[in-house]
Order: structure tokens, then sequence, then C-alpha cells
């Protein structure tokens, strides 16, 4: 599992049937702190995460090519959940 930063999305005109109609977020991995760590992964984004929220990553292909119903298909991460972050409060 990774957890990682919504930072865009991808649009595409041509894809893998395997992703037509499917939603794929640019992901920023970040540490424990917080901190942006990597370089970013693309990942399908079944739950429409929002710009800079913060999300659970699973790298098990297996997982990612059962939910899109292709057991021959190249995508391999998938966003299983949104991570609740507390606002911060103004002093």
């Amino acid at each position: 599992m990774i957890l990682a930063r919504i930072d865009g999305v991808i649009v595409s005109s041509i894809c893998h049937p395997s992703m037509e109609g499917c939603r794929t977020a640019i992901c920023q991995p970040l540490d424990e702190a917080g901190h942006a760590e990597g370089a970013p992964i693309l990942a399908l984004d079944p739950l429409s995460a929002g710009q800079h929220q913060q999300v659970l990553i699973t790298t098990d292909g297996s997982k990612t090519r059962e939910y899109v119903g292709d057991p021959k298909s190249p995508l391999r991460n998938l966003i299983i959940a949104i991570v609740d972050v507390p606002e911060k409060e103004t002093a």
C-alpha cells in the first residue's frame, strides 16, 4: 500500500480496452510525515478523489485486473481509499 496525494488526472483518447471509462489519477507518493517521496505514479481512481486529497493505493495488480474485469490488463495501481485528514485549526 502507498499513501499518496492526488495531483491531477489523465485524459486519453486512446487507451488499453481495460481502461475505457476509467478515471486515471496522477498520484504523488508521500512519506509518513506527509512529504512528497519519489516520482509520481498513475493509479486507477474508481472513487473520484479530489485534487490534493490523500489516498491509499494498492499495487496488487491482480486486484486491479479483477476490478476492470480483464485478466490481461496492464494496470497495476488502484486507489482503494480516501484518507480523512483533519483540517488545521487557525488561531
